[in-house]
């Protein structure tokens, strides 16, 4: 019998998937190519079958590795950013040509930890990747690892994976590595070990069952969990599962018992809810008109310049503003898309007006319906 988890992960719509160097550099000997097609495959099934998909992958610091002959993974900053220079280039290539043979563009973001904790590129990255998704393309994310130091970098790709799974606002979170799942103990001592198949993220006794990573990634099991719990801020499912597995991604599609599926304790709207009104400051206050206010509260639309009458307060774009009627009544929050200055040129005028009035176009809303909460 399918349990109610298993149910629900069958029915996401938004996946981000993860691969690590492991699997993709076939234990460290060059790119594993033919495994990069069939994930590609699955990855394209699931577009078809109505799932939008973003891929995070690993393995451009190992086929780096491969190229330019080193065994072993250095220590050196500087040489893990030449690394990952010269192997991004085979990475992406391979990427590109798997997936023009399902009629499909790819396209490649590369992130730092900053682009996650400034409010402004963190609209950026949003923006982008909502943009990539929307067009029908495959984002293949990575860490920028060319350019990052030792203080701004994510230290895996599976934190990376769970703050673009918050990022993208994703159903489910699903990360693919070497081993089947999360072990009660690690199995390759601990004969007695046995598969976890269900959990909740938060669960605290969890990471003491994970292991260390291996030598060509930064993270085992460890950084998986942890992960998993980031992932459930936003109310994301979590699913552990080897990337060995035949057709992997999309049996779990089919709510097959593979893996281990931790589930967040909050339903995605309420973690959403409870993160923007919650947990950020508001720097000021929008004033809508009556036809603002019903597009916000029944139609779920996003917040236009046009719909709104008065601006105050000190704001920088990515920060939290108040949505208030003309009454005064707080009606909504969220993280709005122009700083102070502009907004007070473009209240009231069309959004394709936007461009004319500030030199540029950022966004058409003010406020975007995802970066929104009703009071």
């Amino acid at each position: 019998m399918v349990s109610e988890a298993r149910s629900k992960l069958g029915k996401t719509r938004r996946w981000v998937v993860k691969i690590g160097s492991a699997l993709l550099t076939n234990d460290g000997e060059g790119l594993d190519q033919a495994a990069i097609s069939r994930w590609v495959d699955q990855l394209a099934q699931l577009r078809r079958d109505g799932v939008e998909v973003v891929l995070v992958s690993s393995g451009s610091i190992a086929e780096g590795m491969t190229r330019l002959g080193w065994s072993d993974r250095p220590h050196e900053v500087y040489k893990l950013q030449a690394a990952a220079a010269v192997g991004q280039m085979g990475l992406v290539q391979a990427y590109e040509s798997n997936f023009q043979r399902h009629d499909t563009h790819a396209a490649q973001v590369l992130l730092t930890h900053e682009d996650h904790s400034n409010r402004k590129r963190y609209l950026n990255a949003q923006a982008t990747l909502r943009t990539l998704i929307s067009m029908g393309v495959v984002p293949v994310v990575n860490e920028n690892d060319t350019v990052v130091t030792k203080e701004i970098r994510f230290g895996d790709n599976d934190t990376l994976g769970a703050l673009v799974a918050n990022l993208v606002e994703a159903d489910a979170l699903i990360l693919l590595t070497d081993q089947q799942g999360l072990f009660t103990a690690d199995p390759r001592y601990d004969p007695e070990a046995t598969l976890i198949s269900e959990a909740r993220a938060g669960d605290q006794s969890l990471e003491a069952m994970a292991g260390d990573g291996g030598k060509l990634g930064r993270g085992g099991m460890a950084t998986k969990v942890r992960a998993a719990k980031l992932a459930a801020r936003s109310g994301a499912l979590t699913v552990i599962a080897s990337g060995r597995e035949d057709n992997v991604l999309l049996r779990l599609k089919a709510a097959e018992d593979l893996g281990t599926l931790l589930s967040p304790e909050q339903s995605p709207m309420a973690a959403r809810k409870q993160w923007i009104a919650g947990h950020l400051q508001a720097r000021g206050t929008l004033t809508l008109d009556a036809g603002a206010v019903k597009a916000l509260v029944s139609g779920g639309k996003s917040l236009l310049p046009a719909g709104v009458k008065a601006v105050e307060g000190s704001f920088s774009r990515g920060e939290m503003v108040v949505l208030i009627d003309e009454s005064g009544m707080v009606m909504a929050r969220g993280l709005v898309n122009y700083g102070i200055e502009d907004a007070v040129r473009i209240i009231g005028k069309p959004s394709g007006e936007i461009a004319s009035v500030l030199g540029f176009m950022g966004e058409k809303e003010l406020v975007h319906r995802d970066n929104l909460v009703l009071a």
